[in-house]
């Protein structure tokens, strides 16, 4: 499995809140996790770099490969991380209040393992067409959801950005997590929501679709952020099988 990842302050932000990592562990699982920090001054990076280098940090020493026992893993210790962000955020008034977004993916030797918290978002790639695998924890879902406004209205909704779970802001914390079979013509994206408030999903599809490495889909994915105002931070982690995600 490459992979390639970029994170980038965008055009209007003092610092960079996002964080991303990839993880092996004992037994050769490949995690990847990309986390978008909120919160004022410095907590929003705290909250974030905690989330992901806790996480990262405790999968490599473990030796899990079978994929019930990994689902198991990442719900309890995002438990932990949430229980643990929240005491530090209320140790340190200029940490008050902090939380993060968290999106993962696992790969055993067939499946995928997609978790999240959130609206940070997994995607995949595949024959064409670009799919969504994450959920996100936000009020125009849950609108779309239930049937009060269609995905169109979605897109560019006033209330887009108001997420209804986090990891830091509540004492509990309930992660969507949903298994996927492992293809080995799929590219799969993860990244924050500084990228898909900027690039339309057709506009990604057309970059992960190119003859190109990697590391170059993911500059030009945070270049064409930047381009269309680089509102927020931008991140993208791209993985695919061996030959560098080409077509």
């Amino acid at each position: 499995m490459d992979y390639a990842l970029l994170t980038d302050v965008g055009k209007l932000r003092e610092n960079n809140q996002d964080y991303v990592n990839v993880f092996k562990n004992q037994n050769g699982v490949i995690f990847g996790i990309v986390a978008d920090g909120m919160g004022g001054h410095r907590g929003g990076d705290v909250a974030s770099d905690m989330a992901v280098s806790h996480l990262g940090h405790t999968f490599e020493e473990t030796r899990i490969a079978d994929a019930d026992d990994l689902r198991e893993w990442v719900l309890k210790e995002i438990s932990k991380e949430n229980d643990r962000i929240i005491s530090v955020s209320n140790q340190f008034d200029d940490l008050n209040g902090m939380g993060t977004t968290m999106v993962g993916v696992f790969f055993t030797k067939d499946q995928m393992i997609v978790v999240n918290v959130g609206d940070s978002r997994c995607y995949i790639y595949r024959g064409g067409k670009l799919e969504q695998l994450s959920v996100d924890h936000s009020l125009v879902h849950e609108l779309v959801e239930t049937g009060q406004i269609s995905p169109e209205e979605a897109e560019n909704h006033p209330q887009k950005n108001i997420i209804t779970q986090t990891l830091g802001v509540s004492q509990t914390v309930q992660p969507r997590i949903k298994n996927f079979d492992l293809f080995e013509d799929a590219i799969v994206l993860l990244c924050s929501d500084g990228l898909t408030n900027m690039v339309s999903e057709a506009s990604i599809a057309d970059v992960l679709s190119r003859d190109i490495s990697l590391d170059a889909k993911c500059h030009i994915l945070i270049d064409k952020a930047n381009e269309a105002g680089g509102r927020d931070n931008i991140t993208a982690l791209l993985f695919a099988p061996e030959d560098g995600g080409k077509k």
